[in-house]
């Protein structure tokens, strides 16, 4: 996805709605990740198949720049960011239809970890963005921080909806559910949290939290779904810094296995510890401001085990129904579409859409063994790192 410049544009995009005739519904989701936030447009018909639009996406536009959680010392200017998608997005709708069209945003991991070291921040952002929105020409409905629940049950009806497991269109043109048509789990890599939610069939009985009904075009499915706060790309990384800092023998330069053998790079002490995923893990005498160096050694088989320590596979007691860190998880159905961050990695490898867990960890394997001048410049399409480490 090609990030919008901030520079004025001089006229609207050449894929403009304006010029369509018979414009259904239209609403702009606002997606606010840990590392980015997208503005869409969705449009439907009037009609509804049992109370369920039918929804397709006809605009997209990147927001340049970091998540809105980073702008928490400056909240004033987190919607500054939005205004060439903001922009744009006016553009995709008829004049007529704007103060009808409903705008909202959803925040989400990289927000609810700033929520919880930083309440007060944490809601001037939100503040900041709400006035924005409300000084636009569309019917604001909501910004709001989603609940993991909610992020991790959008993405399993986003990618089964896609996929067309709720509904297909039959002889006649109609829209009807497809016969014996199974759902698809869902796994969702973000910057500060990952997902995974899947249908449970109608035999299991498990009591949790993490279990609820959904009910989509006359049909109610019963979803396990559990957000891994933390476990997201970035933080997982904070994580594992802050690991090999404490299990260093030297502070001057640690040892990373996962980054590229003659690859050194380096962070502040804030960068990695001011989160509440590491804030365990702080040295006692802590300095903010001291600089850490890593040195990549490129190592596959020592960057598994170092990572595979950030998952504490014990609390689960040997009990087939956990998943690690003593999460309860009924035994996974079917199988699973991956996307989001694992999206991005599989791009970066070089895979096609859909491949064998095999080959995504002997790409990974080899990827690793690479020193850094043999690594590669990531497709055009892989927008949010120019080069990818291990």
């Amino acid at each position: 996805m090609k990030r919008d410049s901030h520079r004025p544009t001089a006229r609207p995009p050449s894929n403009t709605l304006l010029s369509r005739i018979n414009i259904p519904l239209l609403e702009i989701p606002v997606t606010a990740g840990s590392s980015r936030t997208t503005f869409y447009v969705y449009q439907w018909p009037l009609e509804k198949k049992n109370n369920t639009g039918v929804v397709s996406e006809t605009y997209k536009c990147g927001v340049k720049g970091p998540g809105i959680s980073s702008y928490w010392k400056k909240p004033q200017d987190a919607p500054k960011a939005f205004e060439d998608c903001m922009r744009n997005v006016t553009w995709q709708i008829p004049a007529h239809l704007r103060d009808s069209t409903q705008i909202y945003l959803g925040a989400t991991a990289g927000m609810r970890l700033l929520r919880l070291q930083n309440e007060t921040a944490a809601n001037k952002v939100m503040a900041s963005i709400k006035n924005y929105f409300n000084s636009q020409p569309f019917d604001f409905r909501s910004a709001q921080i989603i609940s993991g629940q909610d992020e991790g049950v959008y993405g399993w009806i986003t990618v089964n909806y896609l996929m067309g497991n709720f509904l297909e269109k039959n002889l006649w043109n109609m829209w009807v559910h497809p016969s014996g048509m199974e759902t698809i789990g869902a796994l969702d890599l973000g910057g500060a949290s990952t997902q995974i939610s899947f249908s449970m069939g109608e035999n299991v009985n498990v009591s949790s939290s993490d279990i609820i009904q959904v009910t989509l075009y006359g049909y109610t499915y019963t979803l396990y779904t559990h957000s891994f706060q933390c476990y997201g790309r970035h933080e997982a990384e904070k994580k594992l810094q802050a690991m090999l800092l404490q299990n260093s023998s030297t502070k001057a330069e640690v040892i990373n296995p996962c980054y590229p053998q003659d690859y050194t790079t380096s962070f502040t002490l804030e960068h990695i510890f001011d989160s509440p995923c590491t804030s365990d893990l702080r040295p006692a005498s802590y300095n903010p401001h001291d600089v850490i160096v890593f040195k990549g050694t490129g190592d596959p088989s020592q960057c598994r085990d170092q990572v595979v320590s950030l998952f504490d596979f014990k609390a689960c007691d040997d009990r087939e129904d956990c998943s690690f860190n003593g999460v309860s998880q009924p035994k996974v159905k079917g199988p699973f579409m991956a996307f989001s961050g694992f999206y991005y990695t599989a791009a970066a490898l070089n895979l096609s859409d859909s491949f064998s867990l095999n080959s995504f960890n002997s790409s990974t394997w080899n990827f690793c063994l690479q020193n850094w001048q043999q690594r590669f410049v990531c497709k055009r399409n892989v927008d949010h790192e120019r080069v990818w480490r291990t």
